[in-house]
């Protein structure tokens, strides 16, 4: 039996973005599939607790740019912890990694990469039209046609399909992989996902 893990993120976490590539290579070897999910954490946050960065206590906030520092050179990725363009809404980049989806192509895992790393490392705008539809682009994807489908009743129908689904199933962070119905929060959960599918 096909070992599949549901993938609930937001791409503008840069804790998602962290965790991205070594969640696919994780996929890949160990012969599981994945279903993406981007989820509206502002829909999220008031549900389960969680606070919007601005609105963290200074402690809080203080110590996260401390685990942004700490992993993304332990990792050995490129990440600015204050980027120019953060925060950021979401919206339109998740509408447009559920588009990419749709085909089943196998394209949207690489997308999302691109629309994180966008956001983290290169300094660029992710809720800008132009600039996701250069991404998709530099995919091999036709920019202009994907950016209108994401715009579709459909798509924007799934996102809030897909949100609800994470608030059913208790997902409160991102990125949240759900396996079995047993939740790991966060890309530092990465070993423990690990172990799980490696069980079966």
């Amino acid at each position: 039996m096909l070992k599949v893990v549901d993938y609930y993120f937001t791409p503008s976490s840069p804790f998602a973005y962290m965790g991205h590539q070594r969640f696919v290579d994780l996929i890949f070897t160990n012969e599981a599939a994945m279903n993406i999910k981007p989820v509206d954490l502002g829909r999220i946050f008031p549900l389960s607790g969680g606070l919007p960065l601005a609105k963290r206590p200074p402690q809080r906030q203080a110590y996260r740019m401390s685990e942004l520092k700490r992993w993304s050179t332990y990792l050995g990725i490129k990440l600015n912890p204050m980027p120019k363009f953060f925060p950021v809404d979401a919206t339109l980049a998740s509408l447009m990694i559920i588009a990419a989806g749709e085909d089943r192509s196998g394209v949207a895992p690489g997308l999302t990469y691109d629309i994180m790393k966008a956001v983290w490392a290169e300094e660029r705008n992710i809720a800008d039209p132009e600039t996701l539809k250069a991404i998709a682009r530099g995919k091999g994807l036709e920019g202009e046609a994907l950016l209108a489908k994401a715009q579709s009743p459909e798509i924007k129908a799934i996102y809030d399909t897909l949100t609800q689904e994470a608030i059913d199933r208790q997902v409160f962070g991102a990125p949240t992989y759900v396996f079995k119905d047993e939740l790991f929060w966060g890309q530092d959960r990465l070993d423990f996902l690990q172990r799980a599918l490696a069980n079966g």
